[in-house]
């Protein structure tokens, strides 16, 4: 099979996996067209010109013409000229419109609950990452992500864990030793009640990419630990702003410096910390652990 049939062999099998080959989307009536209309006019929240929706779709303009005049009969849809350019016409939803597309939204979201429900926890999170990274592949460059960070909350702490020893295993082949340090820094920080301790979760388009925990050291100290950042969201600053919110974090508490201990073959992580400001104080066999060569500094 060549690289052009994978590619067609998992195009046929996905959109048997969404049900898109059939005539109404969710049993709803309408094409997958038709309700990615109604879901962009609602996200839109204002009136939107009906080239923009072409543009954004890649419509013909009779097709379009075709979707929003059958929206319109079925009064999901109003469509009015500019008031600045009577030329344009200007699209919106209804109440009814906006209605109508809830609840497809909903049926939609409950599809795929169902479908991860049945994978289990472990395929489930493969599953989302890998549709990450192909997302990650196939966008052109520039397009804009979106970046939010959290505090990590129940779930998070073992997915910290887990992240870690797979990525950390095959990348850098770290054993199960290093992924028990995780497991003991991610329980301290979930079971802590200081206000001086703080994990984070970096998410981007809202899965989740990257974390970093912010522990205490001694009563002037916090080290940071446990940075990581998923392969498929490298490249977008999810590792320099992990790091930024711990700093910020650690001079509110009112830390007077940030330790981090670190291996040197960790090139990326080392440019980040250089570019803070951290500094390295000491090398080779100081901390007892045969994944951490490297001890980093940075006063506050």
């Amino acid at each position: 099979m060549t690289r052009v049939d994978a590619v067609r062999s998992f195009n046929r099998f996905y959109t048997k996996v969404i049900g898109t080959l059939t005539d109404s989307l969710l049993d709803s009536g309408y094409s997958l067209t038709e309700v990615r209309v109604l879901f962009e006019l609602n996200a839109a929240g204002t009136p939107v010109p009906a080239a923009y929706l072409r543009r954004l779709l890649g419509l013909d303009a009779g097709y379009l013409s075709r979707i929003t005049t059958r929206f319109e009969a079925d009064g999901l849809l109003t469509r009015s000229p500019s008031p600045e350019d009577r030329r344009v016409q200007m699209l919106a939803l209804t109440a009814k419109g906006e209605v109508a597309q809830g609840e497809l939204d909903e049926r939609s979201s409950g599809e795929i609950r169902r479908l991860l429900d049945s994978l289990g926890e472990a395929k489930e999170e493969r599953l989302v990452a890998a549709l990450s990274e192909v997302r990650a592949l196939l966008e052109p460059p520039g397009t804009p992500r979106v970046l939010r960070l959290r505090e990590a909350a129940v779930g998070d702490y073992g997915w910290i864990v887990y992240r870690h020893g797979e990525l950390y295993s095959r990348e850098h082949g770290y054993d199960a030793a290093f992924e028990a340090l995780v497991a003991r820094i991610a329980a301290d920080v979930a079971a802590s009640a200081d206000p001086g301790e703080r994990a984070w979760i970096a998410e981007l388009d809202g899965e989740r990419a990257g974390c970093v925990v912010c522990s205490r050291q001694d009563g002037t100290t916090a080290r940071l630990r446990v940075l990581l950042v998923e392969p498929w969201a490298r490249g977008n600053g999810v590792g320099a702003a992990l790091v930024e919110e711990c700093l910020r974090f650690a001079r509110g508490a009112g830390y007077a410096r940030v330790t981090l201990s670190t291996n040197g073959k960790l090139l990326s992580a080392r440019k980040i910390y250089a570019g803070v400001g951290f500094e390295r104080v000491a090398g080779e066999g100081a901390h007892g652990h045969p994944n951490v060569n490297e001890h980093w500094e940075l006063v506050l």
